[in-house]
């Protein structure tokens, strides 16, 4: 498979559709396979200025089964190597994934098809919105692996569901069904396989019909409020604020509430 064949890239307009496609490994992350074209995708995601959405997914029955284990077990695998190369080895390969999410201004939807685990989990748990099959499943593995979370679930993680509830998924490594994973509130709805993106495009629409400069400065908003103090937060919504109110699609917005009509917006 070329690197454009593990990882799929298509645009329906204005919604991006980025799907893991190696359903012979569950959609299993290895180092110049599945991550390399993950964040290949990503980044021409970030420069799509055609883009006010994306929906990510996995092909097959699975999300993604997390790491490539037989990979990593390997005769050139992760016990092969010196100390500072193993962290230059996650520093190069599966880190390099949530510091291009973090750069990404779009909202991002994870459609979580079937089982989510490990690095799977995680991944999902970095896109904004979370719709899951009722075959998914979520598990923070990696304890009973005899590991840690080594890309940047345990930063993600708790954020989204809270520290004790993430506490209990770190450390037992138990796996979650869709319905315990709605009641926690790691996703939004949990939908039939066959309703699944179905579901996530249809979300997706309502998203791209909206402003797209201030769809994105909505999710700079939220990520930068994870870190920020209240007053910080309110001096960068005015700022934003006052962008806003500088664009054409600012106009159109407010005349068509007034006027009871749909608004038409193209990104001015």
């Amino acid at each position: 498979m070329t690197r454009e064949d593990l990882v799929l890239y298509a645009r329906d307009g204005h919604i991006v559709t980025i799907t893991l496609n190696e359903p012979r490994t569950r959609n299993a992350l290895y180092d110049g396979g599945l991550i390399e074209a993950l964040a290949a995708a990503l980044v021409r995601l970030g420069a799509d200025g055609a883009a006010r959405v994306a929906i990510l997914t996995g092909a097959g029955s699975a999300f993604s089964a997390g790491a490539d284990l037989k990979q990593m077990t390997g005769e050139h695998g992760i016990w092969s190597k010196r100390p500072l190369d193993v962290m230059a080895f996650y520093r190069g390969g599966i880190q390099r994934i949530p510091l291009i999410l973090e750069k990404i201004e779009i909202p991002i939807i994870a459609a979580v098809n079937g089982p989510a685990y490990g690095a799977g989990c995680d991944i999902a748990c970095m896109c904004d919105i979370r719709l899951a099959s009722t075959t998914a499943v979520f598990c923070e593995v990696f304890v009973r692996l005899g590991v840690v979370s080594g890309d940047g679930g345990a930063w993600y993680i708790p954020r989204v569901i809270g520290a004790s509830r993430y506490a209990e998924m770190a450390f037992t490594g138990d796996p979650i069904d869709a319905e315990e994973a709605l009641r926690l509130g790691l996703v939004s709805k949990v939908v039939s396989p066959q309703s699944l993106m179905d579901t996530a495009k249809g979300l997706a629409g309502r998203i791209a019909r909206n402003a797209p400069q201030a769809l994105r400065m909505t999710k700079r908003l939220l990520r930068e409020g994870r870190h920020q103090r209240i007053d910080s937060h309110l001096e960068m919504a005015a700022a934003l604020m006052t962008v806003c109110h500088t664009t054409e699609d600012n106009r159109e917005g407010m005349l068509a509430a007034l006027e009871k009509r749909v608004p038409f917006f193209n990104g001015t």
